[in-house]
């Protein structure tokens, strides 16, 4: 009996500390918190209203920090922020505006697939808790019939659907930019193909004249051999300077791929 009344007792601390003593609430809302925040969701009693929502997350965030706003029967809010960070429910959605606000220069900035890749795993999370932000609010909608209600609905909406389309354009930028690398790819593959297709015809070429060289020897009195050095030599390596430079040019110039299309 004594370890099970111990482990009650971290529940209903926690349970104190997400929804403070001084608060007049129905006890229905601290019998309805866990040890942990869980998911936001809205709670309504006896004319009492409690949202509980979650403060907006990263990606690398492992638990949600909690944010409890509770709403008494003559439309009064109070704030329960357990990181200390806001005083009001405007301040919470600014957040929220402000953490879509700096991906979105994210990603006008990104330009390779790593900075895409760490961006979307950010908005991975925002969105999702951005949709059921916009859902707890809906469902507080539904129970109590309030102005400001609609209002902060209509705001989650609008911060869910904005999440909702960076996410999209920032798939796209994604599949854009692997699509061009893979088509980069494609043509650096072919032009170094056709250069080693181009190799091949010139040693296919000069290789019978290499191999009769080498068997019969090529050791002709050309007259080069009386001239004073060293003028044979720089003549010789100019020479082949020159004729490596127009190789190189027919072998690395570019061709048009063809086309894998269908007409």
């Amino acid at each position: 009996m004594k370890e099970e009344s111990s482990k009650t007792t971290p529940q209903t601390t926690r349970s104190r500390k997400l929804i403070p003593e001084t608060w007049d609430v129905p006890e229905a809302f601290r019998r309805r918190l866990g040890d942990s925040v869980g998911r936001q969701r809205a709670m309504v009693a006896e004319g009492h209203l409690l949202i509980v929502l979650h403060e907006p997350p990263k990606a690398d965030d492992e638990i949600r920090d909690a944010r409890i706003f509770w709403r008494n029967p003559q439309g009064e809010w109070t704030i329960n922020d357990t990181t200390g960070q806001i005083r009001s429910l405007h301040q919470h959605l600014e957040q929220y505006e402000a953490q879509m606000d700096k991906l979105e220069k994210m990603e006008e900035q990104a330009s390779t697939a790593d900075v895409y890749f760490e961006l979307l795993s950010e908005l991975t999370v925002l969105y999702r808790a951005a949709r059921n932000q916009h859902a707890a609010f809906q469902e507080a909608r539904e129970a109590i019939d309030s102005r400001d209600l609609i209002n902060f609905r209509d705001r989650c909406y609008m911060i869910e659907r904005m999440a909702e389309l960076l996410q999209s354009d920032a798939k796209n930028a994604l599949d854009l930019t692997i699509a061009r690398r893979a088509e980069e790819q494609v043509d650096t593959s072919y032009h170094m193909a056709v250069s080693a297709h181009r190799l091949n015809v010139l040693v296919a070429f000069f290789f019978p004249i290499a191999t009769l060289c080498a068997i019969f020897g090529t050791n002709l009195d050309t007259g080069l051999e009386h001239m004073s050095p060293p003028y044979p030599f720089l003549a010789t390596i100019g020479s082949g300077m020159a004729i490596g430079v127009v190789l190189k040019f027919l072998v690395t110039r570019k061709s048009t791929r063809p086309s894998t299309g269908q007409s």
